[in-house]
């Protein structure tokens, strides 16, 4: 079995990343498609996202990050800032939309972005290209690949907590077995 430090040196492998990233549509259609509204618009109060908040995130980030980063990578290395990613624009972006309508956008974005990831025939080499994201300055070709993985899992946990956190007071004494729900770690 596997050390802890061992899971946590983990290596990039393209094929394992593809994994993931080509389940997540599918993941969130079975999760969300056709449950009712107040599940959809659930957050955890304050400026927290609902889970309609997080596919349109998902949506614009397929527009204007992942993608267009790696390319910048490839064709300007660090001559070149990546685009800054504005974190909210799905708000104005979903406004009026369906949430079925933003899964089918999501999925058919995915499916184009890993056809335009698999063309581009990344080696090993490709992950240690540098580029220059505006905030955190120089990173590899393959952080960014490997963020996003993590960020989509990220957020699957993210709409999980929200919707699990609806029934906070709901499971009474359960709660405290319900890390979702408490925060508690382990």
């Amino acid at each position: 079995m596997a050390s802890e430090t061992d899971r946590t040196r983990r290596r990039l492998s393209m094929e394992e990343a593809v994994a993931i990233l080509a389940r997540m549509p599918p993941t969130l259609d079975a999760l969300l498609r056709g449950l009712p509204a107040g599940w959809i618009a659930a957050h955890e109060g304050g400026q927290t996202w609902s889970p309609f908040d997080v596919v349109g995130h998902l949506i614009h980030g397929e527009h204007t990050d992942w993608i267009p980063r790696v390319r910048i990578i490839l064709e300007h290395g660090e001559a070149r800032a990546f685009d800054k990613f504005d974190r909210f624009a799905q708000f104005a972006a979903s406004e009026g939309r369906t949430l079925g309508s933003l899964l089918d956008e999501f999925a058919l974005l995915r499916r184009e972005n890993l056809r335009q990831l698999e063309s581009m025939n990344l080696t090993e080499a490709d992950f240690e290209r540098r580029g220059r994201h505006p905030e955190l300055g120089v990173v590899t070709l393959g952080q960014l690949l490997a963020t996003w993985v993590a960020h989509d899992l990220d957020h699957v946990a993210q709409i999980s907590r929200v919707l699990a956190r609806q029934y906070s007071d709901a499971v009474g004494p359960w709660r405290a077995y319900l890390r979702i729900i408490s925060g508690s770690q382990g």
